[in-house]
């Protein structure tokens, strides 16, 4: 058992040098270039963060993607609307996350592949929109079991991605991408505080109020992916003047040459 969580693989005792290489490989793979590991304080790493204006879409984005995901810790009671009893709903909930778990694998490898985060984030939170629709505005059994494979094979596979757009959002320094995946997490998890209050008992079957409201959150996350992946495509457009306007070409303090955000 760890007794305490390593802190970059290049300085991660436990790993030899080829360990160490192939580790900071894959992370220069994934954010697009080498990381800065130079020294930085928590000061500093804050400083950095809160004045990049993106941290706070960011920081919304998981904030609502943890709130579409609220029926989780319902998804037993709502399946049994359907008139089964408590053995069943729980053997008819199984395939459900069993499909949102190969979902996810597909999805997150294809966003990997093709190097794409928001139009995977849109289009899976558009069909989990479409699932709390469906589930929400009919009692027919086979309509709403359907409906409820939609909902958390979208929000929840999104979800993954999005963690992975934060930390390649902000490649260096090192401190401020740290900083940047601590605060998202932290104010973005606060959405479990309230969330559980969206789906009352009293409610049911139909769960208008919280079927209505993930509905919304659903499509407000899709809207921020689309916001993001607008900025992040601006960001790159002055990336590139930026560097043709550089004739010696040479790497600047904050991105070497042929750097792009991932959209």
């Amino acid at each position: 058992m760890l007794i305490s969580l390593p802190n970059y693989p290049a300085n991660t005792s436990w790993l030899d040098e080829e360990e160490q290489a192939y580790a900071q490989w894959r992370l220069i793979h994934d954010a697009g270039e080498a990381d800065d590991t130079g020294a930085g304080n928590i000061s500093e790493a804050l400083r950095l963060v809160l004045t990049d204006p993106r941290i706070y879409l960011f920081t919304l984005l998981q904030h609502t993607s943890l709130l579409s995901q609220n029926f989780q810790y319902f998804f037993p009671t709502i399946v049994q609307t359907l008139g089964y009893g408590n053995i069943e709903t729980l053997l008819i909930t199984a395939p459900v996350w069993i499909a949102t778990f190969l979902v996810s694998l597909v999805v997150t490898w294809t966003s990997g592949k093709t190097n794409d985060r928001g139009i995977h984030i849109i289009l899976l939170m558009l069909v989990s929109v479409a699932g709390a629709i469906i589930c929400t505005a009919t009692t027919n059994i086979g309509a709403r079991f359907f409906a409820m494979f939609l909902m958390p094979m979208g929000a929840v596979s999104a979800y993954q991605i999005i963690i992975a757009w934060i930390a390649n959002s902000f490649p260096r320094p090192l401190v401020k991408r740290s900083a940047a995946i601590a605060i998202a997490n932290m104010l973005g998890n606060t959405a479990s505080i309230y969330g559980s209050y969206m789906w009352p008992s009293s409610s049911g079957p139909r769960y208008i109020p919280g079927g209505s409201a993930t509905a919304g959150v659903a499509l407000l996350v899709a809207v921020l992916a689309t916001v993001i992946r607008m900025v992040h495509a601006r960001m790159n457009l002055q990336l590139q003047e930026q560097e043709e306007s550089n004739e010696s070409g040479e790497n600047t303090p904050q991105h070497p040459v042929g750097f792009r955000y991932i959209l």
